[in-house]
């Protein structure tokens, strides 16, 4: 009986294709997720929503999307399966040492602004805030790319980095610091003797050393005015507005000078909006980069 019912349980779970959704099922779908998240799905986006909303189905024992949706849509047993889909639908991929250029331009240009010109503010913390941070990886490279530079420089300046996202699950990996070894390929091997502890063949584990500097907290962007954050000296925002429409961004990156010191640096992914000015901020001319500096107008003439 165990050996059939085993049969049974494999046939159940075999794939299938997703049902197949009509345009009026799709907007609503569609406007859900921006209503809720502000990602703007793409066009050719529609079979990894199909998939990703099909396999929930079934391990929930549902056939029908209007069903499913009238169930996230209803009240506190919705707001938690909203969570649990929410991060189907988000894409976490990252790696450690992404984007060379825009950490280059913190190494070469940023970090001696700010930690060797003020040298004498040794009691000051150097706020850094990491957006869509994933799994962590991000924010790990941010403080590795920080705490090195200050090691070499002999710099005693304290430094934190807040990193948020709307995944609780991978908030939860970040969190935990441990990550397999295709993930490291891009670190340095200094760095990686020196901020990484092997747990197994194939597993590396973040070092208390980094871990203690990096703060995890769930945020979904939308809200990012009810953000309680201090005024920050980086903010890396690197391939998270590309998900969301213009009106968006512009939104967004108006709450992000909001959080940025006089002086501080606003680092985006290259190509993430185009044309974009701000009173506050001047460009910064780095190759390969998007970023910009908060005007100090005190210092102005």
């Amino acid at each position: 009986m165990a050996v059939e019912d085993h049969k049974s349980d494999k046939t159940l779970w075999r794939y299938r294709a997703p049902a197949q959704m009509d345009q009026v099922q799709l907007a609503m779908w569609t406007e859900l997720l921006e209503k809720r998240t502000g990602i703007s799905l793409a066009k050719n986006r529609k079979s990894f929503l199909l998939t990703s909303l099909s396999t929930r189905m079934r391990e929930l024992g549902y056939c029908c999307y209007d069903e499913y949706f009238q169930y996230l849509i209803d009240g506190r047993r919705g707001a938690v399966e909203w969570e649990i889909l929410v991060d189907r639908l988000t894409v976490h991929e990252s790696r450690f040492y992404r984007d060379e250029r825009a950490l280059s331009l913190l190494q070469e240009k940023f970090l001696p602004e700010q930690c060797l010109q003020t040298a004498t503010k040794e009691q000051d913390t150097l706020n850094v805030w990491s957006l869509g941070c994933a799994t962590g990886e991000e924010a790990y490279s941010l403080a590795m790319l920080i705490d090195d530079f200050m090691l070499k420089n002999n710099v005693n300046r304290y430094y934190s980095i807040t990193a948020s996202d709307i995944s609780s699950a991978s908030l939860s990996t970040a969190r935990e610091g441990v990550y397999h070894i295709n993930r490291l390929k891009n670190v340095p091997l200094n760095l990686l003797n020196l901020f990484f502890t092997r747990t197994d063949k194939s597993h590396y584990r973040i070092n208390d050393r980094l871990r203690k500097r990096v703060c995890f907290a769930r945020l979904n962007i939308l809200h990012l005015s009810r953000a309680k954050l201090g005024m920050m000296d980086l903010i890396y925002c690197q391939n998270v507005l590309i998900y969301f429409k213009r009106r968006y961004r512009q939104m967004i990156l108006e709450h992000l000078v909001k959080h940025l010191r006089p002086g501080g640096l606003l680092v985006l992914g290259a190509g993430e909006i185009s044309a974009w000015k701000h009173n506050d901020m001047q460009p910064v001319n780095y190759p390969g980069t998007l970023a910009f500096k908060r005007i100090n107008r005190d210092t102005q003439a």
